[in-house]
């Protein structure tokens, strides 16, 4: 039995590189959101209502142009003293934000949202459903020229909250506490518990060439 279409409403490398690394081999559809025009309509500021909020409105987008896909979207921000903070806006900002971060610790909040296109004869449910990942993420003491020299890279100009787990600026993380998969950008906990709300168990998810 051939494993249903997962479709990767986001055009992060650290998702897909995530969900291949799992056994998962997604399409990938860009969404065409406006996430600050999407925050500012629906006048939400709360970290997590943020995460889930713009999770949804990516799946959903694509959702619209797809049949017969189980389309995920994503998104992530750093709370941090109850703030979202996404992507960096230049350097200066990312220098700001790690002045601020340096020995201190926040909540990586991803919003993760399901949309089954299937029709019923292949198993569709046509369900849209979401779940919230947070996970503590303890940064570590940066001095002024290493904030610099990582600034510098144009790394944390990339990512929510203006560093990664699995890139650079891994050196830079002391630990975290909960999912750190859902640091990296998506919480494969998490999706396994949404697929199974839609009828889908995890392992129906490996392609069989993954186990040769």
């Amino acid at each position: 039995m051939n494993a249903p279409v997962l479709l990767l409403a986001s055009r992060s490398p650290a998702r897909l590189a995530t969900l291949r690394a799992a056994g998962v081999h997604p399409q990938v559809r860009v969404s065409e959101v406006d996430e600050d025009a999407v925050v500012a309509a629906y006048g939400v500021s709360d970290p997590s209502d943020v995460a889930l909020l713009l999770a949804r409105a990516k799946a959903e987008d694509v959702a619209r142009h797809v049949d017969d896909a189980l389309v995920v979207g994503c998104d992530s921000v750093l709370d941090l003293d109850g703030i979202a903070y996404g992507r960096p806006a230049d350097a200066a900002d990312a220098v700001a934000r790690w002045h601020g971060m340096r020995g201190r610790a926040g909540v990586l909040r991803t919003g993760h949202w399901l949309v089954d296109t299937r029709s019923p004869e292949a198993g569709g449910s046509g369900a849209s459903v979401g779940e919230l990942s947070s996970t503590e993420v303890r940064f570590a003491d940066l001095d002024d020229h290493e904030v610099e020299a990582y600034v510098a890279t144009g790394e944390p100009l990339q990512v929510a909250g203006a560093f990664t787990l699995d890139g650079l600026g891994g050196a830079f993380v002391e630990g975290v506490d909960g999912d750190p998969h859902a640091v990296v950008g998506i919480g494969l906990p998490t999706l396994r518990r949404l697929l199974g709300q839609v009828g889908v168990r995890w392992s129906d998810m490996w392609q069989e060439t993954d186990r040769d």
